[in-house]
């Protein structure tokens, strides 16, 4: 266990670095040289600790020599060099097999390339060197590699010299000017396609831009380009953050654990979040990429420039730098209702993350496996703290605290404590309390109450905070919690008053700070109608404030704030199928949700995407969530219930409201053009799933007439739980058309594995048996194993526990191949505390019987703590 209380500065700094390879898919050389130099203030004689694994060293040399007797200890670690003057040049020479390394970490083969990913801990699969992350130097770095099979060598930094050897070879030197840890290293070799453009920065320098991917996907980079583009203009404008090298690439690799890696100036990507065409993706595929490429241009500062300390401070960059892409898609693309998509999948992942055996602080205090920790709360819940951040000092005093950041720690390595402590100098706030965020584990409940005095004018607000326990963690402290409110009037429109002695508002945070506190709004001329909570989702807490029916209809109909909005159609919702869970069906508040709906639909001021966000129910995981133990199937089954409710007798108008198809259906990424697709097939899901005539087929039009891949997987997505023959016809069409296109077919493969429609185990085992199916792709398996644990809960909750065991039996085999990908998909297995007691059994027995089948450390870390009480 690595605890955060033992962390020490390492006692050598390695001035420079210098790495020579001599590529081969089954044979390849690592030449390093590294210049060492005993740290001020280290311990007199401290050893040099090089870290390594799975790695064959030829030979090992300090200063020319080699090393004294006992002078190199060769342990689990790696090396522990003793006895060395306080400086000194060590020369270290290595075999490694990349065409063998199927883990994706180092250097592995992906297709006809080879690449690396070293975060966090995979340079040591590569050669020995102190593999932490506050180890910072400069490399420079030399590739030797056949020049017909790998025209293309690629490494950190700029190029600075190329040419030919002997035997059909050649080479490339690269050399980095920027410190950096050895988990940000990079290389690529292959025969790649080019795509260029150039970018010039804010200070009239010229940036050449290159995208490498294999020869035939050439033609579905432009998106890629265009969002990389944005983006640099974005960070310059927003952040004021410029540019520092000569060139920036992307290469898209098949083959990769994670969907992208911030190497400086090299970044590596998953093929999913670089290609696009819209025969190919979806609006949300195009949003991902748009994301992704903004997420991995922004750690060229949050993350390289000013990095992490030690891997307990991963928020410290990647919740920052997730903050930064989120509002990049806000305000360049999505705009209010990106808010809305961040908090279902924050709702439908990281609360029940933060609920359950896994639960863990933002910024944790151990770990067995650091590869474990790459979670939602460090990345999701993490940029939540940033913007509560903001909310608190205000966007003026955020900015120059990010300036100041960047100014004060660049080119170095440093924590959360650091972060927050520059934001309290400039905003001269005691933000002490605050810090609990990162140390705290759980998801707060907060309670919320209100009562009105007509005469004086005054409307009081309690508030209550309490976070329930987590492991290691049973006793919680208050919180500071921004809370964001707004008053509505019978009229739909915000009320102003005043709070304390501020000037007259129409919109207040109130600061939670204690168990329970009050709050007064004053002037108020009429009785609020409806009181607008935690708007813009200003803290990831649950919030109840004890609403009625009436009160969250009027802000379904009125609310100017598209996530308190939302958040209120949610509420009905939510209670609308927890009431048929507990065979307690409310005819009053269906009726209701029926009425809220019908007057959305008629509603022209609507905007399309948020119409088609309020009209989706919660989660399945989000509404398990709102039991202590429940029938996972029943769940499912009330939920379908309620959709069908609700909108059979709404099918005219639901029709009457649907956008022209063909007018849309051209691929544009614009707002305006995905919030009209996004509404056409939730329309079209909703009325599917309510019987309405004719919708099966007018899902297969829209699949065959498709020019968009968006409107295609739209109406496969709403006949995939269709006993009717048209769902089996159209997946064996887009299988058909689509077979040689990987990421087209990871859409098949997931739709047929989640699809609950007939023998959902006969299906799973002929996905695993299809010729596109591979178990050493990660992208391949986590779309077929993925959907079947998520959606297809009639065959995964088979009561009798076949759905577990299946599951366990394939992670086993996957953890001999991917340690990674099988601790990450094994998550499912771990919640079986939210299942009914004969599920609950069932799944636990499954988990322990994983536990005893040898297991990496990586899915033996997740099942145990999975199992722990």
């Amino acid at each position: 266990m690595i605890l955060l209380s033992d962390y020490q500065p390492p006692d050598w700094r390695v001035e420079a670095l210098e790495l020579r390879f001599e590529l081969d898919p089954e044979d390849t050389r690592a030449h390093s040289r590294l210049r060492v130099r005993r740290r001020d203030g280290s311990a007199p004689g401290a050893p040099l600790r090089l870290h390594g694994r799975d790695l064959q060293r030829l030979s090992i040399a300090v200063n020319g020599a080699e090393p004294s007797p006992g002078g190199c200890v060769e342990d689990r670690e790696g090396l522990l060099l003793s006895g060395l003057p306080d400086v000194a040049e060590i020369a270290i020479e290595t075999r490694i097999r990349p065409d063998a390394n199927t883990a994706l970490e180092g250097l592995y083969v992906s297709g006809g390339s080879l690449c690396t990913q070293c975060e966090p801990e995979g340079f040591r699969r590569i050669t020995y060197f102190p593999d932490r992350p506050d180890v910072l130097t400069r490399y420079r770095v030399r590739l030797e590699a056949d020049a017909a099979r790998y025209p293309v060598l690629l490494a950190n930094g700029n190029r600075v010299d190329a040419g030919s050897l002997p035997e059909g070879r050649h080479y490339a030197v690269w050399e980095d000017p920027f410190p950096k840890p050895s988990y940000l290293f990079a290389l690529v070799a292959g025969d790649l396609a080019c795509v260029a453009d150039r970018f010039t920065t804010r200070s009239g320098r010229e940036v050449a831009l290159e995208i490498y991917v294999e020869h035939h996907n050439r033609e579905r980079c432009a998106h890629a380009l265009a969002s990389l583009q944005r983006a640099m203009r974005y960070d310059e404008e927003a952040f004021g953050r410029e540019y520092d090298l000569d060139v920036y690439m992307i290469v898209a690799v098949d083959d990769f654990n994670m969907g992208a890696m911030e190497n400086k100036g090299l970044n590596l990507f998953n093929a999913k979040y670089v290609l696009a065409s819209p025969d190919t993706a979806t609006d949300d595929d195009y949003v991902h990429i748009e994301s992704v490429i903004a997420h991995e241009y922004f750690h060229n500062w949050s993350g390289n420039r000013v990095t992490c300390r030690d891997w307990f401070q991963l928020s410290l960059k990647e919740g920052l730098t997730v903050f930064r892409d989120q509002e990049f898609t806000t305000d360049c693309t999505l705009f209010g209702v990106k808010r809305v998509d961040d908090v279902q999948r924050l709702r439908a992942f990281q609360f029940p993350e933060d609920a359950g055996p896994l639960a863990h602080p933002v910024r944790p205090d151990r770990y067995a496996e650091i590869n474990n920790f790459y979670t939602m709360t460090v990345y999701e819940k993490g940029a939540e703290l940033i913007r509560m951040l903001r909310t608190l000092i205000g966007r003026d005093a955020f900015r120059r605290g990010l300036d100041r950041y960047f100014q004060r720690f660049d080119g170095q390595a440093v924590t959360t404590d650091d972060f927050v402590t520059v934001m309290a100098e400039v905003s001269g706030r005691d933000l002490a309390q605050f810090q609990r965020w990162y140390t705290q584990a759980g998801t707060p409940q907060v309670t919320a109450r209100t009562r009105f005095d007509a005469q004086a004018g005054v409307l009081q607000l309690d508030l209550a905070q309490r976070t329930p326990p987590t492991p290691g963690q049973h006793e919680k402290d208050p919180l500071q919690v921004p809370v964001r409110v707004a008053l509505l009037g019978r009229d739909g429109r915000r009320l102003s008053a005043r709070l304390g002695g501020a000037p007259e508002a129409a919109e207040w945070v109130l600061e939670l700070t204690a168990g329970e506190q009050s709050f007064q709004l004053r002037g108020l001329r009429e009785p609020p109608a409806a009181v607008s909570w935690l708007r813009g989702f200003s803290a990831p807490v649950l919030l109840e404030a004890g609403q009625g029916t009436d009160e969250l209809a009027h802000l379904v109909a009125n609310d100017d704030d598209a996530f308190a909005r939302w958040d209120a159609a949610q509420t009905l919702l939510r209670r609308a199928v927890i009431a048929r869970v507990e065979d307690a069906v409310d005819p009053t508040l269906e009726a209701a949700l029926t009425t809220a709906m019908a007057a959305l639909l008629e509603d022209s001021a609507v905007e399309p995407v948020l119409l088609a966000a309020l009209l989706e129910l919660p989660a399945h995981r989000e509404l398990m969530e709102s039991f202590e133990r429940a029938d996972p199937v029943a769940v499912d089954q009330a939920r379908r219930a309620v959709e069908q409710s609700l909108f059979a007798p709404l099918a005219e108008r639901l029709s009457a409201r649907a956008p022209e198809r063909a007018r849309w259906d051209d691929g544009a990424f614009t707002a305006e053009a995905m919030g009209e697709r996004r509404l056409l097939n939730r329309l079209l899901a909703v009325r599917v799933a309510a019987g309405a005539e004719g919708a099966l087929q007018e899902a297969a039009r829209q699949y065959h007439e498709a020019r968009s891949q968006t409107l295609a997987m739209g109406a496969l997505a709403a006949v995939n739980e269709s006993a009717e023959c048209v769902r089996g016809e159209l997946l064996a069409d887009l299988e058909h058309r689509y077979r040689h296109d990987p990421l087209v077919l990871d859409k098949w493969f997931a739709l047929e594995s989640a699809s609950q429609v007939g023998d959902g185990f006969a299906r799973l085992e002929r996905l695993l048996e299809h010729p596109g199916f591979r178990w050493s792709n990660p992208n391949r398996v986590r779309a077929v194993l993925g959907p079947f644990m998520a959606q297809n809960h009639r065959h995964f909750h088979r009561v009798d526990g076949a759905g577990y065991q299946r599951i366990a039996g394939y992670l086993e085999r996957l953890d001999a191949l991917n340690p990674q990908t099988a601790a990450r998909l094994v998550i499912p297995l771990t919640r079986w505390r939210r299942l009914d007691e004969a599920r609950s059994a069932r799944m636990r027995a499954s988990l322990e019987e994983l536990a005893g089948k040898g297991l990496s450390k990586d899915l033996a870390d997740v099942v145990e703590r999975g199992l722990a009480s």
